[in-house]
């Protein structure tokens, strides 16, 4: 039998895993580590936790698999000095306990089945840490480090996967995707989350499976759909859902898109929708809006007399398909509302010239209200052009309208600062009629408030400023008391 080489990440473990915690995560480790072990219990970190310190990627909480069941593990994380616990997933064999903020969830090793068609699995307590890992969905996400030791247990391939940056179910996949068909959507978020590829066996048994997802709650997916376009690399993700057919059943508004024929006349949307989605900014409307807002073109094209290919009105459409998609998936009303707005008004920064007046300008600054920055970034990641020259007319032509914003937005506040001391007043301090010299005095004192130096509504120091600045004009003064006018 030929000895198999180790690979790179193998060869780096020439230390503990647990030394790549951060010292706040490493102290809760030897907390409890200390008091299972004492109590004769096994502890491992396990999952994702562990997939991520092996890849370099920041851990922030805590995930373990214990042999102790959970009254016992309720007493143990007390007793490692856990600030509180909670039970939520009691049933299923979690206790959840905070330490300084920092979230850990300790599960009993258990084993899965999944006897309804709901998804929702009957869970049996199992007796060893193989046996537990062997439930779990990708080899990546089936490695554990010894809580104690830093020893890393990887019965499945989980580090060569981490090595050859791919997703591979655990065992036969279609077994996997049946015991749960969400797992398959989570390939696809996994895929995005990490730069992965799905390994071809696994990527088969998504396409032949696809259907189950019907079979799983609308709110699991829009979880998952979620994760995946505010991953880094969601084209990956979106792409890999068109390929093994499963878009068609998390986003069926998507397929005619998914499925258009290009021809010379206009670029391939669906294309141009993946490279959008991965230029925006990761924030979750933005992202949304971007995957919509060519939604609604395959159903507004048209073709004219010159072979001119339009889509007239489809940001309006996009916009009723966007409420549409979002309200299918029973997202957040105020997220919905937001996508919906933003893919209908996502042409009309695009229109931007030197035309615009400031009125017009103000008229797009009020119509977004507070879109206006999501807006601008998804008009911005909104050029997907071949050719360089028309990228960067479209990135100068924002950043005009940017600071065409910025000097309108700059005005607006000017001109709500004022001197702390009004008309009237100032006729009281110095008994003089109305006339030109209040508006020089009021301005004097409202130099200072936008330098800084005299606060907004401080009037006993404005008064006595304003008595230094009429000592030092007396001819002001003296033309008032000459020529009294009006204010």
């Amino acid at each position: 039998m030929t000895e198999r080489r180790p690979t790179s990440l193998e060869t780096e473990l020439d230390r503990s895993v647990l030394e790549r915690l951060p010292p706040a995560l490493r102290d809760i480790n030897d907390r409890l580590a200390r008091v299972f072990t004492a109590a004769g219990h096994e502890l491992y970190l396990v999952g994702g936790v562990v997939r991520d310190l092996l890849l370099g990627r920041p851990v922030t909480d805590l995930d373990y698999t214990t042999s102790a069941h959970p009254e016992e593990t309720k007493r143990l994380g007390q007793e490692a000095g856990a600030d509180s616990l909670y039970t939520v997933g009691e049933a299923f064999g979690t206790i959840g306990l905070v330490f300084a903020g920092v979230t850990v969830e300790i599960t009993t090793y258990r084993t899965e089945w999944y006897p309804t068609a709901d998804r929702r699995p009957s869970v049996r307590f199992g007796e060893s840490l193989l046996e537990d890992l062997a439930r779990r969905d990708f080899t990546v996400n089936a490695m554990a480090v010894h809580a104690v030791t830093g020893d890393l247990v990887d019965p499945f391939g989980g580090l060569r996967d981490l090595e050859r940056r791919l997703i591979r179910a655990v065992g036969d996949p279609r077994e996997r995707f049946g015991e749960d068909p969400l797992r398959m959507l989570r390939a696809a978020r996994f895929a995005a989350q990490l730069g992965f590829d799905v390994e071809a066996e696994t990527r088969a048994a998504m396409r032949e499976l696809a259907a189950e997802l019907q079979r799983v709650s609308v709110e699991r997916i829009a979880m998952e759909l979620n994760r995946l376009l505010i991953a880094p690399e969601p084209d990956r993700g979106l792409e890999l859902l068109r390929e093994t057919g499963l878009l068609a059943f998390v986003l069926p508004e998507l397929v005619p898109l998914a499925e258009d024929v290009t021809d010379r006349r206009h670029k391939d949307i669906w294309r141009h929708t993946l490279q959008v989605v991965r230029q925006s900014p990761p924030r979750l409307a933005v992202r949304w809006a971007a995957l919509l807002h060519d939604a609604a073109k395959p159903m507004t094209r048209t073709i004219d007399e010159h072979g001119e290919v339009h889509f007239f009105g489809h940001e309006v459409k996009g916009a009723e398909l966007a409420r549409k998609a979002l309200r299918r998936l029973r997202q957040e009303k105020a997220l919905t509302e937001r996508v919906a707005r933003l893919v209908e008004l996502h042409l009309r920064p695009a229109a931007y010239d030197e035309t615009w007046t400031d009125s017009a300008v103000r008229r797009l600054m009020v119509e977004a209200g507070d879109l206006l920055e999501d807006l601008l970034d998804l008009v911005a990641a909104d050029v997907t052009s071949a050719r360089a020259w028309r990228r960067r007319e479209a990135r100068e032509r924002m950043e005009r309208l940017r600071a065409h914003i910025r000097r309108l937005e700059e005005e607006a506040a000017l001109a709500q600062i004022k001197s702390p001391l009004d008309g009237n007043e100032l006729m009281a301090i110095f008994g003089l009629p109305p006339g030109r010299w209040i508006a020089e005095v009021k301005n004097y004192l409202r130099d200072l408030v936008i330098e800084g130096q005299l606060a907004p509504g401080d009037k006993e120091t404005a008064r006595l400023l304003a008595e230094r600045w009429v000592a030092e004009h007396p001819e002001v003064i003296a033309a008032a008391r000459e020529r009294p006018g009006r204010r």
